[in-house]
C-alpha cells in the first residue's frame, strides 16, 4: 500500500459572508489518513470538498487504523477518520462511542470490507454451475495448478497476511487437498497480483484470496464465491482466524464493517451541512477499485485521486453537497 504523498490546500476566489460564517463554524479540521490507497484518496477527497465548498480549514494526518481509532475513542482527535474499519477494535469503538467521544456518520463503503476467494468474472460468465466453494472443488480439473496439471490450483496471499492464514484453514476446512486441489503460495503480494494479471490477460481460470476494495479488483473484474454455508461469528474467532488450530470448519468469511468516525466536539460544532456531507458521502467498491486503479497506472497521489474523481464523476458527489458547495467546488477544479 502506498504512502501518502502529502497534499497542498487549494484555496480559491475571497470568501463571501455565507462562506465566512462556514468557516467559522467549521474551523480547523484534523483528517486522518491511514496508509493505505482508498483511504489516502477518500480523505484527500473530504479535504477538497470540506476546504473549497464549505470554507473550512482542514489538514491531514497520517496515521494507521488501531492507533487512530484508539486516539479519537479515548482523546476524541483527530477530528475524522473517513475510512475506519471498526470490525478491528469493536471493543475501542463501543467504548469510545459510550463515552461520548466518537460518533459514526453513514459509510463511506457501503459495501463493506469484502475478503473471501474469486475467480475472474469470464470464467464465471462461461460456468454458472460454479457460484461457491463447494462447487468450484468440484472441478479441480478447470483449475490447473501451473507446476503439477493432474491437480487444480488455489491462490493464497504471503505469509504474515490475516487473509493468508484464513485461506489456509478455509482450505482445510473444506478438505480442498482431498478434492484434488493444490494451495499455492504466492510469495508476496506483487505475485498474488501478478498471478491475477496472467491469468486475466491470457482469459485463463483463476482461484484464489483476494479482498476489495483494490486497485486489481477495478481493473480485472471477478467474482466472490459464495460459502455454501452460513457465518458462524464465535466458529469463525475460535479457529478460521486461528492458524494452528487443527480443526476448522467450513465458515462464510464475514464483511468488515466500514465506517465514517467523527470526534464528538467536532460534531457540534461543524454545522449541519457539514456533517450532512458526511452522512451522504459514499461509494460503491467498484467505483473506488476503478478509481485507485487510475491511480495507480498513472502513480497519482491522494490528492490526484480525488481531484480525479471530482472531475470525472460530478453526477456522484453533487449528490453529497450543496447546490452552493458544488458551485464552489466545480470553481475550484
Amino acid at each position: 500500500m502506498k504512502k501518502l504523498l502529502g497534499s497542498t490546500c487549494l484555496l480559491f476566489g475571497i470568501l463571501g459572508g455565507t462562506s465566512l460564517a462556514s468557516a467559522s463554524e467549521c474551523g480547523s479540521i484534523t483528517i486522518a489518513s491511514m496508509n493505505w490507497q482508498s483511504a489516502e484518496v477518500i480523505s484527500n477527497l473530504d479535504k477538497l470538498i470540506l476546504n473549497e465548498g464549505y470554507g473550512c480549514s482542514a489538514e491531514i494526518t497520517v496515521g494507521d487504523t488501531v492507533p487512530t481509532i484508539t486516539s479519537m475513542a479515548e482523546k476524541g482527535e483527530p477530528d475524522i477518520a473517513p475510512e475506519a474499519w471498526i470490525d478491528l477494535l469493536p471493543d475501542v469503538v463501543k467504548k469510545g462511542t459510550a463515552e461520548g467521544r466518537i460518533v459514526q456518520v453513514g459509510s463511506p463503503l457501503p459495501d463493506g470490507g469484502v475478503q473471501g476467494w474469486w475467480i475472474p468474472k469470464y470464467f464465471a460468465d462461461a460456468h454458472p454451475d460454479i457460484k461457491s466453494i463447494p462447487d468450484m472443488l468440484k472441478h479441480p480439473e478447470l483449475f490447473p495448478d501451473p507446476e503439477d496439471a493432474s491437480k487444480g490450483a488455489i491462490f493464497n496471499g504471503p505469509q504474515g497476511w490475516g487473509g493468508t492464514v484464513v485461506t489456509a484453514q478455509l482450505y482445510k476446512a473444506f478438505e480442498a487437498d482431498k478434492a484434488g486441489f493444490n494451495l499455492i503460495d504466492t510469495g508476496s503480494a506483487a505475485g498474488l497480483d501478478g498471478s491475477i494479471a496472467k491469468a486475466y490477460e491470457r482469459k485463463q481460470a483463476w482461484v484464489g484470496y483476494y479482498w476489495a476494495p483494490t486497485a486489481l479488483l477495478g481493473k480485472y473484474e471477478m467474482v466472490r464465491l459464495d460459502y455454501g454455508v452460513g457465518e458462524d461469528a464465535a466458529e469463525w474467532k475460535r479457529c478460521n482466524t486461528v492458524a494452528d488450530c487443527p480443526d476448522p470448519k467450513p465458515n462464510a468469511w464475514p464483511v468488515d464493517t466500514i465506517v465514517t468516525l467523527v470526534a464528538k466536539p467536532f460534531s457540534e460544532k461543524a454545522g449541519p451541512e457539514v456533517m450532512d456531507y458526511l452522512k451522504k458521502r459514499s461509494w460503491s467498491n467498484q467505483t473506488l477499485g476503478q478509481l485507485m486503479s487510475w491511480m495507480t497506472d498513472n502513480q497519482a497521489s491522494g490528492e490526484d485521486g480525488a481531484k480525479h474523481f471530482l472531475s470525472e464523476n460530478p453526477d456522484i458527489w453533487k449528490a453529497w453537497v450543496t447546490p452552493e458547495a458544488a458551485k464552489k467546488i466545480e470553481a475550484a477544479l
